[in-house]
């Protein structure tokens, strides 16, 4: 692996080139043509204190809304801290990781250890350092840091490289811009925020009425002056109490995020660099070739294996659930608006099982199953009959005995509230 170095920004491009179109250093930090985690959860933690309140010039939420659109920083690199506590059960064998994304890839079913699908998954909880670097839209780089080993995903140019230097396997996509190579490239990619300025993004684009934005003061991220925009719901029953990023005064760039839970504590999500510099990285940064003895697996190949549709090591759609053209579940349908939005999905038959009570057992859910996953949730009742709540700090999900579940960042009485009005 190359060394992560800046040269002098002063010997940056200023062309004409970099005026089509703004574009945030940030979401380029974590190349998209990779990321196809499940969960929109995945978040980035500062691991130092703010040290300091500095003293900047008076603004409003929205002049600093219109800095982050108008950042048109391309170039950073620096270190970020994780850290993710969704609340979910501790099951053994990265739980977070079986949920999200069916474990750390490879095996039978001949995918990879090094595949991005599998392996950013593991950012859904705990703690992790990163580096990341960013040279415009088609050089980035991004490593998951461990005490003996690393993990890197690497865009430069058509070339994506995802290495893992624990296993010695390293994956590989190549973009001609056509044919197989670019659709096999486009179905192993999705878009989720990854990033501070990415999570901002994600959360500024569904702001409206239902929606508070203020500033709340100033702080130091990464040794940088930097102003808070704090963003809280309007509307009761959200499990979101507020969710505050921290952007660089100078340049606009998201340098932190933190999102906080309705019911107190430590935050679910807090995301944001611990060092960062806007300097040019040096070209080799973004450099990779495989050892000799490196197993290599070609995105291609998975895709001949598995017809161009399913994704290795993701998990497979029950029996009745297909997919449709825009990657949702047939029968979806969504109930309410803005914080308290809650998902409704008739499920397959074979999951009726998970919201039966504990001695009732089914074809489908052995009773002991049944009794285990009944010890996970909250068996709750209403007008619609009876069910079971499965819970984490930030996200609620309600699964009925006919077969309905409901889901979404809202308590629990809004579920079966829903539920109760389907």
């Amino acid at each position: 692996m190359a060394p992560y170095a800046s040269e002098d920004s002063q010997s940056q491009d200023q062309g004409a080139g970099q005026g089509a179109g703004r574009r945030k250093a940030a979401r380029y930090a974590v190349p998209v043509a990779v990321l196809g985690v499940a969960a929109a959860t995945i978040g980035l933690v500062p691991a130092l204190a703010d040290s300091g309140d500095p003293d900047l010039p008076k603004v409003t939420a929205q002049e600093l809304i219109e800095k982050i659109a108008a950042s048109d920083t391309q170039q950073l690199s620096g270190t970020v801290k994780i850290h993710t506590d969704l609340g979910l059960p501790s099951l053994g064998g990265g739980a977070a990781g079986g949920l999200l994304g069916g474990g750390a890839g490879g095996g039978e079913d001949g995918g990879s250890t090094a595949d991005p699908k599998s392996k950013l998954t593991e950012l859904a909880s705990g703690t992790h350092t990163l580096r990341v670097a960013a040279d415009g839209e088609n050089r980035q780089k991004l490593s998951i840091l461990d005490d003996a080993s690393e993990y890197s995903v690497i865009h430069n140019g058509d070339d994506l490289w995802a290495y893992d230097s624990k296993s010695d396997q390293a994956y590989h996509a190549k973009d001609t811009g056509k044919g197989a190579d670019k659709d096999a490239r486009k179905e192993r990619s999705a878009e989720v925020p990854a990033t501070p300025g990415e999570l901002a993004d994600e959360v500024l684009k569904a702001s409206g009425d239902t929606t508070s934005i203020t500033v709340d003061g100033t702080a130091q991220i990464a040794g940088r002056d930097a102003y808070r925009l704090q963003i809280k719901p309007k509307q009761s029953g959200s499990t979101v109490g507020a969710i505050t990023v921290s952007v660089d005064a100078k340049t606009g760039t998201p340098l932190k995020f933190t999102l906080t839970p309705a019911s107190g504590g430590a935050a679910v999500i807090d995301a944001g660099f611990t060092s960062v510099d806007f300097g040019k990285p040096a070209a080799s940064t973004f450099d990779f070739k495989p050892s000799k003895g490196t197993k290599v697996t070609e995105a291609d190949e998975l895709s001949a294996q598995d017809g161009g549709k399913a994704l290795p090591n993701a998990p497979k759609a029950p029996k009745g659930a297909e997919l449709d053209g825009t990657g949702g579940l047939d029968g979806l349908k969504v109930i309410g608006e803005g914080w308290t939005s809650i998902a409704e999905l008739k499920l397959p038959k074979e999951a009726g099982g998970l919201a039966s009570g504990a001695g009732s057992g089914s074809a489908d859910v052995p009773a002991d199953a049944q009794k285990f996953l009944s010890s996970l949730g909250d068996q709750v009742k209403g007008e619609f009959g009876s069910g079971t709540v499965y819970s984490t700090r930030l996200v609620n999900v309600l699964i009925t005995e006919d077969g309905k579940a409901y889901a979404g960042a809202v308590t629990k009485d809004a579920l079966v509230k829903a539920a109760d009005a389907g």
